[in-house]
């Protein structure tokens, strides 16, 4: 159609279309961008009011969410991966014009269908498969085939579920009986993941699309190089601290790792890192910045509603594990550069740490502001919308950081694009969970897998690891946590861990699937853009984020560790012991500590770490006693050899 026409797109943008589903939208002329963006302005607009006068319906809300994601991804999203992105197929219009029509009947019929639950007619049946249809075959375009072909089993299952054995057997469902059930009632697609998205995640995405039209990414690098860009390999703590701060309202690995990858990369391998750690750098913090509160990738919201827990409590119980996390990349990029004697970038090349405060640290009252609301107790609607309101307000308080005033309002259009993905994957999650209640299959999962490992805690907690590391695997941080939670989850709830300590364990796990070979988003993009090979910097990339491996067992065998029936006085000890037990991991794998160290010394580093990783006292001490004997004998080792070079 003449709605498009070719553009030069950035390799940047090239890279992350190869990696990243998500990212690769359909490219339309002039004519064709201004009325998409106005439909997604529109939709903005929408979401904003309902948000502010709080006087539409559930139903209503969700239904029109729902159906503006899935027709504007048959319009932005190309069929196949390797479809023509200039051209708007005819099929492409009628699907998304179709959709708009189910959504319609549904929205219009909302109040009837009420009535009329459990006996409902043969057309509200056809509208409802119509509708299931629809959104699986826009997930399959958007995210990708992994969460549909799940949901899909999940279907059949329902419908076959009777005539199998075991655990697995239920009483069987009709086919009406299922599709009405998840496409009619708030227990399937309109559930409450597609809920939060519609509210909670749709708003923190506009207002993370309102901090970037500020000029706050740029100023989180710049912040980033003014503290760290000047130390032993700085460039990778810088991509460590910056990947943090921006891990802060991003909502993807992939786009974080190409965003500030795109530089610290680099930087990095101009130092004299190889290209595969390099790479691997970027893509271990930009993973992190999936559980760095106040966003967690917009899972923080699911969490918060699916265990019924204060949103503000999330947040501070976040804090410790992401905290332990970029300590611990921290620490080995840290060792790797002194083990290849890397230096930092020269302070005069570096932008001055209190100018730039002076200048431009206004630009962190939004993120601060909304932090402080969310603590203080307003909801996070409210908190949300204020946090947008100040982002409009604050680039204007020094003109040093004033842009457009047009350019913030771009944000808009920006996050109904942006929340397409996280909708689509949402609706089809909606399809799992209501399997799940309608079937009771989480439970029955979590009963077979139990009678296997009995009463061990640790064995339930490998099994919920490796589902979790497999089901996360090449999906959205929102379609991961709610497959894993759903499916692993009940695993470690029958084992006796606490729910949240058991659903966080797997959204954990369900994360560094983005770094973990075979299939490892971040991983691929961080080598994509350092030119190294990908598997390499996967494997790089899970040693740097080894503590994202242990913290997991750690505050589920111990939950006190996050809070959970504890203090953080309780929780103090636990990290310090640590911290000081990644030194002694980062020490083993990366073979330096305060000196090279041969393979017995990095044994004995390693399992100095592991045992002050594992809580209690007694293996606390021996690993105290062992990392420091490695690094007494390291000095006298180092001292020896700066002696007999003297002389």
């Amino acid at each position: 159609m003449g709605l498009f026409k070719r553009k030069t797109v950035p390799d940047e943008e090239i890279k992350l279309d190869e990696i990243d589903r998500e990212s690769k939208y359909k490219l339309f002329s002039p004519t064709g961008d201004r009325i998409i963006m106005v439909v997604l302005t529109a939709w903005a607009v929408f979401q904003l009011y309902a948000s502010i006068s709080n006087k539409v319906p559930l139903q209503i809300l969700r239904y029109t969410h729902l159906g503006l994601a899935i027709s504007m991804a048959y319009i932005l999203y190309p069929a196949t991966k390797h479809a023509d992105r200039h051209k708007l197929p005819w099929y492409d219009c009628v699907l998304a014009a179709l959709f708009v029509c189910v959504v319609s009947y549904f929205i219009i019929n909302y109040k009837p269908l009420q009535f009329r639950a459990g006996s409902y007619t043969q057309l509200d049946t056809i509208m409802a498969g119509l509708g299931i249809a629809l959104v699986l075959l826009a997930c399959w375009r958007v995210v990708g085939p992994p969460i549909v072909i799940i949901a899909s089993c999940f279907f059949i299952y329902g419908l076959v579920g009777k005539y199998m054995g075991g655990f697995l057997q239920h009483r069987g469902f009709s086919l009406k009986r299922i599709i009405t059930h998840l496409f009619i009632t708030t227990e399937g697609v309109i559930g409450n993941p597609l809920g939060v998205c519609s509210t909670n995640i749709y708003l923190f995405i506009l207002f993370g699309a309102f901090l970037e039209k500020t000029g706050i990414g740029q100023f989180f690098i710049d912040l980033a190089n003014a503290l760290a860009g000047w130390a032993a390999g700085g460039p990778a703590k810088v991509a460590v601290l910056s990947s943090a701060l921006q891990g802060t309202v991003s909502g993807s690995s992939v786009s974080n790792t190409v965003s500030t990858g795109s530089f610290t990369i680099p930087m990095m391998k101009s130092l004299g890192y190889e290209p595969e750690f390099a790479g691997a750098v970027e893509a271990a913090a930009s993973t992190g910045g999936q559980i760095m509160p106040p966003v967690m990738g917009s899972a923080a919201f699911l969490i918060s509603e699916t265990c019924s827990v204060p949103y503000r409590q999330l947040m501070v119980i976040a804090v410790i594990p992401a905290v332990l996390y970029f300590t611990g990349i921290w620490i080995s990029v840290h060792l790797e550069a002194k083990r290849l004697g890397l230096k930092g970038i020269p302070r005069d090349q570096l932008p001055k740490l209190w100018p730039l405060i002076r200048d431009k640290g206004h630009l962190l009252l939004p993120l601060l502001a909304i932090i402080y609301l969310m603590l203080t107790g307003f909801t996070i609607t409210r908190a949300a919308l204020i946090g947008c309101l100040i982002c409009v307000v604050v680039p204007y308080v020094r003109k040093g950081t004033r842009v457009p005033f047009l350019q913030i309002f771009t944000a808009l259009p920006q996050a109904s694009r942006s929340v397409i993905s996280v909708a689509t994957a949402c609706s089809t999650a909606g399809i799992i969970i209501g399997m799940v209640t309608l079937t009771g299959l989480g439970q029955r999962i979590g009963t077979g897998i139990f009678s296997l490992v009995g009463n061990n805690v640790f064995l339930a907690l490998v099994c919920a690891m490796f589902t979790s590391l497999i089901l996360g695997m090449g999906v959205s941080t929102t379609s991961n946590y709610l497959i894993t939670s759903t499916i692993a989850a009940p695993i470690l709830i029958k084992a006796g861990i606490p729910l949240l300590a058991a659903h966080m364990f797997c959204f954990y796990f369900g994360i560094v699937a983005d770094i973990t070979p075979p299939v490892a988003l971040a991983a691929y993009a961080g080598s994509a853009i350092a030119k190294g090979n990908a598997f390499k910097t996967g494997v790089n990339a899970t040693k740097l984020a080894i503590a994202a491996f242990l913290i997991p067992y750690m505050f589920a065998m111990n939950p006190k560790m996050i809070m959970i029936g504890g203090t953080f006085l309780e929780a103090l000890p636990m990290i310090i012991t640590a911290i000081l037990g990644l030194v002694g991991i980062g020490g083993g794998f990366i073979g330096y500590l305060n000196g090279p160290l041969k393979l017995p010394m990095r044994l004995l580093s390693f399992a100095g770490g592991i045992c002050m990783v594992i809580p209690g006292t007694l293996t606390d001490i021996v690993g105290a006693v062992v990392i420091a004997g490695v690094f007494v004998l390291t000095w006298f080792i180092q001292k020896n050899r700066k002696s007999t070079t003297a002389a």
